[in-house]
């Protein structure tokens, strides 16, 4: 856990739940901030999730990169649970929506990113329309829940997606991504070798960093590998 300004966060929604989370805020120079919205916490996905975990702990010291993290409803991490109850990817259109609002009004983001990663990837591409968000960062979008009409809106809509699409993808990979995505034109779409749906080990998870800070700050680059 390199240096940074920590504080857990209290959010809350438009149908009366609060949600915990934390946000990391670099101690200096503020590039821009990431919204995290975590996997499915069905199964097991949360704001503790590794990828969101370690960039917490790193990005804000090695890139300037504000990471705000949050337990959905009804998920449990390390520093407690959420109100509320899995709402199937639908009620949670309020989590993401109060999460932009206290991004913005509580933390004073003036850069905001929303980065979904599985099943937040569906929660981005529905619910992440406020026009203040510069733009969206998916990692493994399974197309769970997203409709037609939602990748109608940001084609139309014309703001920046990158997505990363693992080369052995449980849900997604990058042949269906590259027809599933075809009507989105500006979506920057990143396959990745050798790398799977959960991004497990220090490589993938390096790589899913780089290609964040390439976003947000790529003056930063390259990161450190040794810290």
């Amino acid at each position: 856990m390199l240096p940074a300004n920590r504080r857990p966060i209290r959010i809350h929604t438009a149908d009366g739940l609060n949600l915990i989370g934390e946000v990391a805020t670099p101690i200096g120079v503020r590039n821009g901030s990431i919204l995290a919205l975590h996997p499915l916490p069905t199964a097991g996905g949360m704001m503790d999730s590794h990828i969101y975990k370690k960039a917490s702990n790193r990005l804000p010291a090695m890139a300037g990169i504000e990471i705000i993290r949050f337990n959905s409803r009804g998920t449990t991490s390390e520093v407690g649970t959420s109100e509320g109850s899995f709402g199937e990817g639908v009620t949670e259109k309020f989590d993401v929506e109060a999460a932009i609002e206290f991004s913005f009004n509580e933390l004073g983001v003036e850069k905001l990113w929303v980065m979904g990663w599985s099943f937040g990837t569906d929660l981005a591409l529905k619910f992440a329309r406020d026009p203040r968000v510069i733009g969206l960062i998916l990692l493994s979008p399974p197309l769970r829940t997203s409709e037609l009409s939602d990748l109608e809106f940001w084609a139309k809509d014309g703001r920046p997606i990158t997505a990363l699409i693992p080369e052995f993808d449980d849900y997604l990979q990058p042949a269906a991504a590259a027809k599933a995505f075809e009507i989105v034109s500006q979506i920057d779409l990143i396959n990745v070798d050798e790398a799977k749906h959960l991004w497990v080990g220090e490589p993938a998870v390096y790589r899913v960093l780089s290609e964040i800070t390439k976003i947000i700050a790529p003056e930063s680059l390259p990161l450190p590998t040794q810290f």
